[in-house]
């Protein structure tokens, strides 16, 4: 894994077919039509064998984890810590204890926020943001600073949605500590460089956080090669289930950080004369018993992404990108909002004298699902003066043919709200 995290292959290698066929919900009617599922931005579609992850760990090994001496927490232990391995592998960490279990991409950055961020920053520092983050990247960074009193500065994005690198580097100072960042906008599909602004973070004695939620299942995400200091995604967004997330650390970082949460499994020793000692990490941030099914379900998902190809993933949905964005952009009144060279399968649109809510409601009449409002990023839409986007999101067993059927059925939603 040591291309760059954003480089696509030139040509697709997907039986997408065959691959629909792994998706039981695909086989749907909404409203009276076939399903064209293109919301996968917010959450992806799962394939059966994520589904029976479920059933054969209820049915046939629950039990609680690491503790346990019997053969079932055994069981239930050896597939839990089997998907740390295989996240492991999927970001290219150095070591498996790097990765933290959370329940999503949301705890991860709270995570990072209140036990780093706690410890690391104070009055005067800085933390750099860029306009395009969700807000799950901007809201806690925001209630730190109104209690340490740090200083957050805003990477300003361009017309087409592109991060100011010549901004980007003229922010930092002597007092610079973070930048966090997204990886792809999910509002815009927007590919940051993020090697390229670790390097220059790390240049100016500063670490990076990467929210990684929109890249994890859309390309190879190599940590290491980033130099990414944290990095997280959603196993939801990730043809997996939802209520569980990653966490990525540096080793050394993790270490030197205090436990976020307290209780049981992160712990080595609970006294009331001595005190509390804390476990080594991964386990000293997973307090408590962890969303175990879903962790185990997670490896599934990632397995399945490997099996399939990220490259070929990819390179499919930047066909089905561009077909999709020929296709509206021959719509009188609409406007395509994020038009970086360099975008994932994530497409962001206005309409003159139609609402989003409205053309959303619609076209779900027709059987398509698509997302519409501010997708947690309201000061990005702020910038370019919209409050709501429609947002159509593409993952790999999307087809040609149902962006033919989106497009129509845009076009004929359309002319029904004007």
């Amino acid at each position: 894994m040591t291309e760059l995290a954003t480089r696509r292959p030139e040509a697709p290698t997907l039986d997408v077919m065959a691959i629909r066929a792994e998706f039981p919900i695909l086989t749907r009617q909404v409203h009276g039509r076939p399903l064209v599922y293109l919301d996968n931005a917010a959450t992806s579609q799962t394939p059966r064998q994520v589904i029976e992850a479920f059933d054969a760990y209820y049915s046939g090994y629950n039990a609680n984890i690491h503790r346990g001496l019997h053969t079932l927490a055994d069981e239930a232990t050896a597939a839990f810590e089997g998907t740390r391995e295989t996240v492991r592998g999927f970001l290219n960490a150095a070591e498996h204890r790097e990765i933290i279990f959370t329940r999503g991409a949301t705890e991860a950055i709270n995570l990072v926020a209140n036990a780093w961020g706690r410890a690391n920053l104070e009055a005067g520092d800085e933390v750099l943001i860029s306009r395009l983050e969700h807000h799950s990247n901007i809201v806690p960074w925001q209630l730190l600073a109104s209690e340490l009193g740090f200083v957050i500065k805003v990477i300003p994005v361009d017309e087409r949605g592109v991060l100011d690198m010549t901004a980007y580097g003229s922010l930092f100072t002597e007092r610079t500590r973070l930048v966090a960042v997204n990886h792809i906008s999910n509002a815009f599909g927007t590919v940051n460089p993020v090697k390229e602004m670790a390097a220059t973070a790390h240049a100016h004695g500063a670490l990076i956080l990467v929210d990684g939620c929109q890249a994890a299942p859309h390309q190879t995400v190599d940590v290491r090669d980033i130099d990414a200091d944290f990095y997280t995604f959603s196993g939801h967004k990730v043809y997996g289930p939802t209520g569980v997330g990653v966490l990525y650390g540096k080793a050394a970082l993790l270490e030197a950080m205090p436990p976020w949460q307290g209780g049981g499994e992160m712990i080595k020793t609970v006294s009331f004369e001595a005190g509390t000692t804390f476990a080594e990490i991964p386990h000293k941030f997973e307090a408590g018993t962890p969303a175990i099914a879903e962790v185990i379900a997670l490896g599934e998902a990632l397995r399945w992404v490997a099996g399939v190809g990220l490259d070929a993933v990819g390179a499919w949905e930047n066909i089905l990108l561009e077909r999709a964005t020929a296709a509206v952009s021959r719509i009188d009144g609409l406007r395509v909002l994020g038009t970086a060279p360099d975008k994932a399968a994530v497409l962001s649109f206005v309409v003159d004298g139609a609402h989003a809510q409205d053309i959303g409601l619609l076209i779900d009449q027709l059987g398509v699902a698509i997302r519409t409002g501010h997708h947690c990023a309201q000061p990005l839409l702020a910038q370019f003066g919209v409050d709501a986007t429609c947002r159509a999101s593409f993952a790999a067993y999307n087809t040609l043919e149902e962006i033919d059927v989106f497009a129509e059925s845009l076009t004929r939603v359309i002319g029904m709200v004007r």
